[in-house]
């Protein structure tokens, strides 16, 4: 077995290398996985709970206003990261609505006639929501600015 350095065959493999900074399928997938997780076991409790149907709808806008809060959050950011224009009226309309649809739940769950555990479970559930559909929208960014690169 020869050196590497004297070797005299120069065969270079074509390699595929991948951008660091593109999402891959498997942190993709989790992340699709846990806003489902996340929204679907939300929605359940809500489904299983012994509340008034008005309480329900409470919880359950609450979720869906978090969820629209937290990726224009993470829109508004990113585009003032990249460089693109976004209004301070916007950026600002957009953290005040992340942080009341977490003081809502908050007050909420700590007013409700529920058990700790029950109340555990819709701020840790509300919680996975929020994280991974900022998740979920960066990937979904990401991947279609390495889509059009790539064309």
């Amino acid at each position: 077995m020869e050196p590497l350095q004297h070797t005299t065959e120069q065969t270079s493999p074509t390699v595929n290398v991948r951008n660091p900074f593109k999402p891959t399928a498997a942190f993709i997938g989790a992340s699709w996985f846990a806003l489902l997780t996340g929204v679907v076991a939300y929605c359940i409790g809500l489904w299983n709970a012994s509340m008034q149907l008005n309480e329900k709808g409470y919880y359950f806008t609450i979720l869906l206003f978090g969820l629209f809060a937290v990726i224009s959050v993470q829109k508004s950011v990113r585009d003032r990261s990249e460089g693109l224009a976004v209004t301070d009226l916007y950026y600002g309309l957009s953290w005040f609505a992340t942080i009341a649809a977490m003081i809502l739940l908050t007050i909420g769950l700590w007013n409700a006639d529920l058990a700790r555990s029950e109340k555990g479970f819709y701020a840790m559930a509300f919680c996975l929501s929020m994280f991974s559909a900022i998740a979920v929208q960066k990937n979904t960014r990401d991947a279609k600015m390495f889509e059009v690169k790539e064309l």
